[in-house]
């Protein structure tokens, strides 16, 4: 607990910023201490399956669309690296701007400020009684997949797949809600099929009427910075689906469409496809 409360008190502008930028071995092992305490509990009230999980995938990929789902099919929370890192940047606090440089470059976020705002997430879990997780955007690196294994047991990694013109179209044709928050794709993807390959489909998600007018884009959706982001993943995370294939937790699933199609595969990979909630959690 000391090592908890310590950092819970290096949430101070200065010290944080320090803590952030420090990129030692001890730095690490503090920030992997941390990230073992605030590990959540069992659920002793036995609510969701207790399963501990982690998607990985290329930006864009639809790892946050599917993580979601089946956080609710299973009941477990589902924590987004993404999604904490982008409410760091509206809170206006002592990492915003310096994240802002980072994401708007399409470059990976050090090891220290991922690990420190996993941390704080899972101990908000774990005030709550949540129990296991589907973790979404972490790790991305072998370094942090090691942090994560020294302290926590992975039972699957899934790795969503979907071809590059695919990937690149989606990301540009996300849009956002400003009011609801609400997440939209513009892009109809149709790619004919060739070289032995199936035609893929994938139609646009489109917004209710009263949502059209406040679509926004995100800063960080343009096809120089997507282009970025996908040669960033294939330079530096690529070897974490190594890193966890050898060690046989690593499912790859190439999604073949949209989500009506993509889904219902999914869950019978996952060998879900007879879940009772199954047809809840893909409403």
């Amino acid at each position: 607990m000391a090592v908890l409360n310590r950092l819970i008190m290096c949430r101070s502008a200065a010290s944080l910023r320090n803590f952030c930028t420090e990129s030692t071995e001890a730095g690490l092992r503090r920030a992997s201490s941390a990230l073992s305490s605030a590990l959540p509990v069992e659920n002793s009230k036995g609510k969701g399956r207790s399963v501990q999980w982690v998607f990985l995938g290329c930006p864009g990929v639809g790892k946050g669309t599917y993580a979601a789902r089946l956080s609710s099919l299973l009941g477990v929370p589902h924590i987004a690296t993404g999604d904490l890192v982008r409410q760091e940047l509206s809170s206006r606090g002592p990492l915003s701007s310096q994240l802002a440089d980072i994401v708007n470059q399409g470059k990976l976020i050090s090891d220290e400020i991922i690990i420190d705002l996993l941390s704080k997430r899972l101990e908000d879990a774990q005030a709550k009684g949540e129990t296991g997780f589907i973790l979404d955007g972490f790790p991305r690196t072998v370094r942090q997949a090691e942090i994560l294994e020294g302290v926590t047991d992975i039972d699957l990694v899934i790795n969503l797949k979907l071809r590059e013109e695919a990937l690149i179209a989606k990301c540009l044709g996300r849009r956002i809600c400003s009011e609801c928050g609400g997440n939209y794709n513009v892009a109809c993807i149709d790619i004919k099929s060739e070289d032995g390959r199936p035609r893929m489909y994938m139609p646009p998600l489109l917004p209710p009427p009263q949502c059209e007018s406040k679509l926004i884009t995100r800063s960080d959706d343009t096809e120089e910075v997507v282009k970025e982001r996908l040669r960033v993943y294939n330079d530096m995370s690529r070897p974490v689906e190594e890193f966890y294939r050898s060690r046989g937790k690593l499912l790859e699933f190439d999604l073949p469409g949209g989500i009506p199609e993509s889904w219902q595969k999914l869950l019978h990979a996952l060998n879900l496809d007879d879940h009772d909630d199954k047809r809840t959690a893909a409403a």
